[in-house]
C-alpha cells in the first residue's frame, strides 16, 4: 500500500532529523488509512531516550510517549500510522535492530542523513511474521 506525505511534512521531518544529526532522531506519524493509501497528516517529534553514547545508531522512545501519541491521534480523529527515524551517515534501509524492535502493519519512514543533510526518505512495512521489511511506494505530494 503506498504511503503519501505532503512536501511540507516531509520538510519538517527532514529539518528535525538534520537537527538531531549526528545522532538518530525520530517521531510518530499520524494519519489516515484508506483502501488505496496510508496518508500521513501529522508528524510529531519524540526525544531519543536511548543511552547517549549509542544514539548515533539507535533510537528509542518511552512507553509514555506511545500512550500520549495514541491519545493525541484519537483526539485529532487520526490513526497512529507508524514512525519516522533517521540513519545518520547510513542508507535509509532498515537494520536488524530496526526489524527486532518494529511492529508489523506500521509504516516506517527512514531518512538517510549524510553530514547533517537529509538525502533520501524511504517507506517500509514489517511483515507479519517479522522476517523482513518490505519496501512501500512513497508518494510525496503537493497540498
Amino acid at each position: 500500500m503506498p504511503v503519501r506525505i505532503n512536501q511540507d511534512l516531509q520538510a519538517r521531518i527532514f529539518h528535525h532529523l538534520e537537527q538531531t544529526w549526528p545522532n538518530e532522531g525520530g517521531g510518530f506519524l499520524l494519519g489516515e488509512v484508506s483502501q488505496d493509501a496510508a496518508t500521513v497528516r501529522e508528524c510529531i517529534a519524540v526525544e531519543n531516550v536511548f543511552e547517549a553514547a549509542e544514539q548515533y545508531h539507535r533510537y528509542a522512545m518511552t512507553p509514555q510517549d506511545w500512550m500520549r501519541l495514541e491519545d493525541e491521534a484519537d483526539r485529532r480523529g487520526l490513526t497512529l500510522l507508524g514512525y519516522y527515524h533517521s540513519h545518520p551517515d547510513s542508507p535509509a534501509i532498515p537494520s536488524d535492530y530496526d526489524r527486532e524492535h518494529a511492529l508489523p502493519n506500521f509504516v516506517y519512514l527512514i531518512t538517510e542523513v549524510q553530514a547533517g543533510a537529509a538525502q533520501e526518505m524511504l517507506a517500509w512495512r514489517l511483515r507479519t511474521d517479522r522476517s523482513r521489511f518490505d519496501s512501500e511506494t512513497l508518494e510525496v505530494v503537493c497540498d
